[in-house]
């Protein structure tokens, strides 16, 4: 595989707490507050098909990527916990997907 078909083709930054809100983005058209600790982070531009990597991180001990139930080229969920693996919403949520 070739180093240039895994650039990073979205990333960003949010808050996940209160109302939620993009800090930073590339790529990013939305964010969705899904109810506690889930979070739809919605492309402006879609995937060339649905089998792109997203990685996640947050402020918190935990952060997790998990597909949909069925895989979409214009949305990612991000799901946080604490470290007792409690649902928990996120104070800082940085994402980053690779196509």
């Amino acid at each position: 595989a070739q180093i240039a078909s895994c650039r990073a083709k979205a990333c960003g930054k949010f808050n996940g707490t209160s109302t939620v809100a993009i800090r930073a983005q590339f790529n990013v058209r939305s964010i969705t507050d899904s109810g506690t600790c889930d979070y739809r982070v919605n492309f402006s531009t879609a995937m060339s098909d649905a089998n792109y990597s997203a990685v996640a991180t947050s402020s918190e001990a935990q952060t997790r990527t998990h597909s949909l139930a069925t895989p979409t080229t214009g949305l990612f969920s991000v799901q946080t916990e604490t470290g007792s693996s409690a649902n928990s919403d996120a104070t800082y949520v940085n994402a980053a997907v690779f196509d």
